[in-house]
């Protein structure tokens, strides 16, 4: 089967990759943000990428097209598209916008960030008439501020404004969710926070949900409804996460193998991990290290998709 072709476009500060429908963002060095900021009406075909996109324009018309919707957003207002959203752009001629990108896997480290994940997984239009959208476009432009001035822990500190942001998004969220999805009254609060604990304490060791649950001394059943009623999400996907999450750290800041980052990640085997990654990501571990790692790991040429090492095809 022919491979897809890869379309690499320059621009002023980085390139843009694309490989059928798939764009790959290219980060400065150390960072895992990206801000374009344009007075250039443009036009991008439907195309998904691992980043969230968030668009804030302050002139003109951005309009995007989802499977499921039209946004046209105007100034004032602002839309996030969660990762892996397929999404076409079309701006107008009068167009003056900041389109910021970045991973989103750092913001959903902290425990109670993951109850809003899966709002966060689906598109978020702020119009003018919403009241979190002054605070949100506040945020974005000291986002803008500290990515173009580049001070330094200038992407930590992006970070620490996408975090307020996500933090105002969510707890909106929860006020207007039905009761029952939230309601935590006959949750333990002490209980659920020492099983929390041991998960990210052992994450890397081969744990089970009847790990957990007999540590903290409920039934295996018990145990997984009260987990997906604290977290928001199954056992299974939330220790999935914190290890995909440790796999990309050391990915993109250390030398180590695949079969190492595999170990040491807490995946069962490296075959597992390359399948999960590739679920996840959209490509193999070793061409996200390709594109994205510091330029120290990175190696002197980007592998074609689809092309692995003996490491990652092995079970």
């Amino acid at each position: 089967m022919a491979k897809d072709r890869t379309e690499n476009s320059r621009f002023p500060d980085g390139f843009r990759i694309l490989q059928g429908t798939r764009e790959y963002i290219t980060y400065i060095e150390h960072s895992s943000v990206r801000v374009w900021a344009s007075d250039v009406a443009a036009h991008y075909d439907n195309h998904m990428h691992s980043a969230v996109e968030i668009i804030v324009p302050h002139r003109g018309t951005s309009v995007y097209r989802t499977a499921d919707n039209i946004y046209r957003v105007q100034p004032g207002e602002v839309l996030i598209l969660p990762a892996n959203c397929p999404h076409e752009l079309t701006e107008s001629e009068d167009t003056m916008r900041y389109l910021l990108l970045f991973e989103p896997d750092p913001l959903f480290n902290y425990r109670d960030m993951s109850g809003i994940r899966e709002a966060m997984d689906r598109p978020i239009y702020l119009r003018q008439d919403n009241e979190c959208a002054t605070q949100a476009n506040d945020l974005l432009m000291q986002v803008v501020n500290c990515y173009f001035h580049k001070d330094p822990l200038w992407n930590a500190e992006c970070y620490s404004y996408l975090l307020k942001l996500y933090v105002l998004l969510g707890r909106e969220y929860l006020k207007l969710s039905q009761p029952e999805k939230i309601s935590r009254h006959t949750i333990d609060p002490v209980i659920m926070n020492s099983a929390m604990t041991y998960i990210n304490q052992h994450y890397r060791e081969d744990i089970a949900l009847k790990d957990v649950a007999a540590f903290i001394g409920y039934s295996r059943c018990y145990f997984s409804r009260m987990f997906h009623g604290f977290a928001g999400t199954s056992f299974t996907d939330y220790l999935t996460g914190k290890r995909l999450s440790r796999a990309t750290e050391l990915l993109l800041h250390t030398d180590k193998n695949v079969r190492e980052v595999a170990r040491d990640a807490g995946f069962g085997s490296v075959g597992s991990f390359n399948r999960i990654f590739r679920e996840k990501k959209n490509c193999s571990p070793t061409r996200y290290r390709a594109i994205y790692s510091d330029e120290i790991y990175r190696p002197a040429s980007v592998p074609d998709a689809g092309e692995e090492t003996k490491e990652e095809t092995a079970g």
